[in-house]
């Protein structure tokens, strides 16, 4: 891997952080205009036609590949994330119970060793162990009270997108699926059992304004479309423990922009765990990059050992 190819997965955690941390704050927004299952549903299902356009317009087909194990990813990584996701919030409101989902790289490591054969070393644990210890921070578990439900609701969505991370790592692996192909499936056939449930579930209707279009516009095509391709082109890319942890810079991004947006004042532990959580990614980038140069500095090496000869 150049320089420049470690540099693009890099580039597009930014941009995937940014978005999805925002969407908290538009995510409290939406909820005012449309029940939390319907909304669910509504964005997964404007994300998948957005995606189908997407294919369209760059002349993509859309065959689906390996339909199992695409069907296992969208039951997982969308279906059963946005389910246990949204009935967490039902259960607990936006607040920290929701941000339990972010245990999901736990999950990943535990799971990536044994399933994938990916394995931390050396100089990786330090990176791990902080961000991991940020995140504990931001969370506080020992100040959680009051029902459990919530919080295990939160941790059940970790669980389901840390086995679809797995998933989409396996599959891509043994079958050359074209990502954005891949995504647009995922999401159509894991809105199937959103869409059952909103009918369902009994809850209030939609108010459809022009304000609650403008969110689920933007959390279509950006935070669910867009975020998801972007997610599923990291996991191409490097290992899936540390596309894991370094999506963790998304309720970083989630704190800083719900303190500005209303007000809230930040708590010392809490800017404790952005900065263990900012210096373990910087240290993931910094390792990645060190890796990164190295083929090209052994490749030096043996010409001016050539040259010598």
């Amino acid at each position: 891997m150049t320089s420049s190819d470690r540099w693009r997965p890099i580039l597009a955690l930014i941009v995937l952080s940014s978005i999805w941390g925002y969407t908290w704050v538009l995510a409290k927004h939406g909820l005012e205009y449309s029940p939390p299952f319907a909304f669910a549903a509504e964005r997964c299902i404007g994300s998948a036609v957005a995606l189908f356009i997407a294919l369209r317009l760059t002349g993509r087909r859309f065959t689906l590949v390996a339909p199992g194990p695409t069907l296992g990813i969208a039951l997982t990584q969308v279906a059963g994330f946005m389910i246990f996701q949204t009935w967490a919030l039902v259960e607990g409101g936006p607040g920290k119970t929701a941000v339990l989902i972010f245990t999901m790289p736990i999950w990943t490591l535990l799971l990536a060793w044994p399933i994938l054969g990916e394995r931390i070393r050396g100089t990786q644990w330090i990176a791990a162990a902080c961000t991991l210890i940020g995140l504990l921070l931001i969370i506080e578990p020992w100040e959680m009270h009051g029902s459990l439900l919530s919080p295990a609701l939160g941790i059940c969505a970790a669980i389901c997108w840390a086995i679809g991370t797995i998933l989409v790592k396996r599959l891509r692996g043994q079958t050359p699926v074209d990502l954005l192909t891949l995504t647009a499936w995922q999401m159509a056939l894991g809105s199937i059992p959103l869409l059952v449930l909103a009918l369902v579930i009994p809850e209030r209707p939609t108010d459809w304004t022009w304000s609650y279009a403008g969110i689920l516009g933007f959390m279509s095509i950006f935070s669910t479309a867009l975020c998801w391709w972007l997610w599923i082109y990291i996991l191409d890319r490097v290992p899936a423990w540390e596309a894991s942890l370094s999506v963790l810079g998304t309720p970083v991004v989630a704190i800083l922009s719900s303190r500005l947006t209303f007000g809230e004042a930040f708590k010392g532990i809490e800017v404790a765990g952005i900065l263990l959580i900012g210096g373990g990614l910087a240290l993931l980038s910094l390792l990645g990059w060190i890796a990164s140069r190295r083929p090209a500095v052994a490749a030096i090496n043996q010409r001016l050992h050539e040259e010598k000869a």
